[in-house]
Formats: structure tokens, C-alpha cells, sequence
């Protein structure tokens, strides 16, 4: 690999981009890359920590790939490591046209993304090859709606609703016979998750329903799971989220769970996901892993598991430059991740420093 690589990364607002940046620049075979952040958002936190930045249009906007071209000529770029879920389904979609004019995205083919970012489908696909799953429907009204979540338990037990295709805790709703209480509303921070049902059906009032994935609640422990696949590897390294806030995970404990790794390898091949992206499970009462998500771009926090041993998100570049790939020496580790608050000081567009 050259002395300098320029770089386009997507989502320079996504909260992973730190991590991301931190693993480009540190990486094992101490390249050089020259990153130029892109956002729909000028005032991007990416912006600061990037050697460019750019303002593009929405993914799903007519101008958007054009955008991404002429960039690319204009840093000289080959290489685009997108990290959102709606840039993905765009930029895997013109995957094979950007690829003619010599531009790889890091991306895994339009076909895969399409199941690994339906809910549903990613479900159907799990049941198929008897990896443990939740109890699941997909719902399109009201009737319906009340029909599963009796079948589930409720309101004796929680349930689950979320869109087929969503990302982060878009959509997300747990519903809950728990009403606040006064021990509830001084002691708890609110999180916007678990909502009675009453409020819940106040959202659609008369509107026509979109598709809904009803699900039985796991109680147990949350787990994501990196992945790292090309031809001739794959590695896969679970983490514990002990400390999630707003959907974000604030502490992890890497964790080398032989089920959650034999169940993720599994799900990768069947599905044929390539560079790097990962799964989440939780467990249900009898601490079995059952799939929660697929999310087939880079992490919100995968930067762990560059911290755990081994930089996938560097890797997945190398290996879209046709680079060989050699994991012999490879040592992973159960290393802990704390997140803090950190913030950067601005004046007039100009960054001062951070903290």
C-alpha cells in the first residue's frame, strides 16, 4: 500500500465516527491515509477530526452519487468506507457502476444488504438455518396488532415493536402494562423505549399501518457481535453491552461466547456478508442468544474490537484494495470499553481543541 491513501468516509455525524477515524489512523501496517468525512450536515463532528470534509446530499437523492463521483475524482479517491444504514443501501446499489470507474465501496453487494437490513427477512433466514430466534410476527393493522401481542403474553408479559427496516432505536418500542409509578419516576432516567399500550396506538390514531415486526421480550443480557469475513477468513469477536444510553453502548466486556461466534459465522455465510459489520443478540429467560439485528456496515462502537486485537475496520479496507491478507499472528483479548462525554470547543468554524 502507497505512502498516502485518500479515503472517503460517509457519516461524519454517525456516532461511530471517532472510532472509526482511530482505527484508519492506527493500524497495523501504519498507513497513511488522507480521510475526508462526508455528512448530510455541515456542523458534523467528523468535520473536526477529519484531514477534509464535504456536505453531501440525502443517500436517497438523485444528486448523491454524482456528489460521491466528483469527490472522488477530485481527492483522488478509489476508496469509499460508508458507515450509516441509508448510505449503505445506496452506495451498494451502485456498488458495480462505481467499481467501473475505480471506485470500491466497502460495502457488501446490493442482494445482502437487502436481507441483512430487513428485519424480517434477516429472521426468516435465521429460523432457516435453526439459529435461536424470538417468537416473531409481522403485522399490518390494529387487529392484528392486538391478535399477536395476546398470543405473546400480554399483557402479562412485555413485548416488542419495531419496523422491518430501521436503524439505531428508530421505531423501537417495548409495551408495557407498567404504568409510571412514583419510585419509577424519581429514581429512573427516562429512556423513550417501554410505552403502555394506550400511548403506543395514540401514534397511529386512523392512519394506515406499516409493516411491524412484533417479537416476544428478551430479558436477558444485550450482546453485539463484530465480524470481520473476505474469501479466506473470518473472525468474529462478541461484546457485552453492560452500559447502553440511547441506543449507544457506554460500557462493554468483550466476551468470546463459542455460541454467539458459531451462530454469527453461520449467519455470515448463509447470508454472504463480506468486510466487516456484526449482529446483536439478547438473551431470552434461559440465557440462550437469540438475533436481534443485522447491521452490515461499520459499527457504531467497533473501534472495541480494534482496542480487542484486531482491526477490522482497517482490514476491510485492505481487503477491498485486493490486498492478501494474513491473520497468522492475530491475538484477540478480553478487554473492557468505557465510553465518556467528550466535546470539542469551536469558534467561528475553527476548532480550538477538545476534551
Amino acid at each position: 500500500m502507497g505512502d498516502l491513501i485518500p479515503i472517503i468516509v460517509t457519516g461524519a455525524g454517525a456516532p461511530g465516527i471517532l472510532g472509526t477515524i482511530y482505527s484508519l489512523r492506527n493500524n497495523p501496517d501504519n498507513v497513511k491515509f488522507k480521510i475526508c468525512s462526508v455528512d448530510i450536515k455541515e456542523d458534523s463532528i467528523g468535520k473536526y477530526f477529519s484531514d477534509e470534509f464535504y456536505v453531501v446530499p440525502n443517500p436517497e437523492n438523485d444528486d448523491y452519487i454524482d456528489k460521491i463521483i466528483k469527490l472522488s475524482k477530485k481527492i483522488n479517491s478509489s476508496l469509499i468506507l460508508p458507515q450509516t444504514t441509508r448510505e449503505i443501501m445506496t452506495l451498494s446499489k451502485f456498488k458495480e457502476d462505481l467499481k467501473k470507474l475505480g471506485i470500491n465501496v466497502i460495502v457488501s453487494d446490493y442482494e445482502k444488504i437487502i436481507i441483512a437490513n430487513d428485519k424480517y427477512l434477516l429472521l426468516e433466514k435465521t429460523k432457516e438455518i435453526n439459529i435461536p430466534f424470538p417468537k416473531y410476527y409481522l403485522i399490518r393493522s390494529k387487529d392484528e396488532f392486538m391478535k399477536i401481542i395476546n398470543l405473546l403474553g400480554f399483557p402479562k408479559k412485555k413485548v416488542v415493536v419495531k419496523p422491518r427496516i430501521s436503524n439505531g432505536m428508530r421505531g423501537l418500542r417495548i409495551i408495557t402494562n407498567d404504568y409510571l409509578n412514583i419510585k419509577k419516576y424519581l429514581e429512573e432516567k427516562p429512556e423513550g423505549v417501554e410505552i403502555d399500550i394506550d400511548s403506543f396506538l395514540k401514534i397511529f390514531n386512523n392512519d394506515k399501518w406499516p409493516d411491524l415486526i412484533v417479537t416476544e421480550y428478551l430479558p436477558g443480557d444485550e450482546y453485539t457481535v463484530d465480524v470481520f469475513r473476505n474469501k479466506k477468513n473470518i473472525i468474529v469477536i462478541p461484546r457485552l453491552r453492560k452500559v447502553i444510553r440511547s441506543g449507544i453502548t457506554f460500557e462493554a466486556k468483550v466476551e468470546f461466547r463459542e455460541d454467539l461466534i458459531d451462530y454469527s459465522k453461520k449467519l455470515s455465510n448463509e447470508i454472504d456478508l463480506n468486510y466487516c459489520f456484526g449482529f446483536q443478540f439478547k438473551l431470552d429467560e434461559d440465557k440462550i442468544p437469540k438475533i436481534l439485528e443485522c447491521n452490515p456496515r461499520v459499527q457504531g462502537s467497533m473501534v472495541i474490537s480494534t482496542f480487542a486485537g484486531f482491526n477490522m475496520i482497517y482490514y476491510a479496507v485492505k481487503c477491498s484494495l485486493m490486498h492478501d491478507i494474513s491473520l497468522d499472528n492475530i491475538k484477540l483479548k478480553e478487554i473492557t470499553f468505557k465510553r465518556y462525554w467528550g466535546g470539542v470547543a469551536i469558534d467561528n468554524e475553527n476548532f480550538i481543541d477538545k476534551i
